[in-house]
């Protein structure tokens, strides 16, 4: 895999996606940044991540899907090969938060942003923008937030990581088109909250109680309500109060 290192940079994403624009990008390309300045996270949220001590890096990811509903499945892929990463370096409970944040109990250790384009052939390639708290301690006003360094008290080498995160993703992302199934499987298991009655907001600001069933191959929350009924929301639509 061919690896761009950059000292500093508005965002990797922006970064990666005007390269594909200008020249011809190989697939599993890495941008990788040391400090990131305008990191981008889920719905217009900013990645904020102390320079040196973190994982800040985009990857193409191209000519792998074949059809417009594998792409919330390469969302579950992403995912799953981080969270492999992580087990193997011993990061307690280590679950997926719908729709695409990575959490070690209660805490969010790292964030996930696909950007999708659409070429007038059929063909789709994505950016997939990853943001990895690695041996930073102090987050102001984040009380949510922690890194690797926090839940183990262990320094992690930050080099080594993104190699075995890129191997791990490259890996996950071949098996989509073959082994959707396992996949689904897996993620469903590694499912923050899933089972468990929780509090939710929806997005009118109204708070109710439910449990997490499953997420559809659209990539929609299926919540069981206190009625009996199962309803569906989309990424904007509800956030989990825990």
């Amino acid at each position: 895999m061919h690896i761009i290192k950059l000292s500093a940079i508005n965002s990797t994403n922006d970064y990666l996606k005007e390269l594909v624009a200008k020249q011809v990008v190989t697939n599993f390309t890495i941008v990788v940044a040391e400090s990131q300045l305008k990191g981008k996270g889920q719905m217009g949220s900013v990645w904020i991540s102390e320079t040196g001590k973190n994982l800040t890096f985009s990857i193409l990811i191209k000519d792998l899907i074949v059809d417009v509903k594998q792409l919330y499945t390469l969302n579950i892929v992403i995912s799953l090969a981080i969270i492999s990463v992580l087990e193997q370096y011993k990061i307690p409970t280590v679950r997926i938060k719908w729709p695409n944040d990575i959490m070690s109990g209660n805490h969010k250790i790292g964030g996930i942003l696909i950007e999708n384009s659409f070429k007038s052939n059929g063909e789709v390639f994505s950016v997939v923008g990853i943001g990895l708290n690695i041996n930073q301690i102090n987050f102001e006003n984040l009380p949510n937030a922690s890194s690797l360094k926090l839940k183990t008290g262990q320094d992690y080498p930050i080099e080594e990581l993104l190699q075995e995160l890129c191997q791990s993703i490259k890996q996950f992302v071949l098996k989509m088109n073959f082994d959707s199934e396992s996949i689904w499987n897996l993620y469903h298991q590694k499912l923050f909250k899933i089972g468990v009655p929780m509090a939710f907001e929806d997005k009118n600001g109204v708070k109710f109680m439910g449990i997490i069933q499953q997420v559809s191959q659209q990539g929609l929350l299926n919540i069981l309500l206190e009625n009996d009924a199962v309803v569906q929301f989309g990424i904007k639509e509800v956030k989990m109060l825990y």
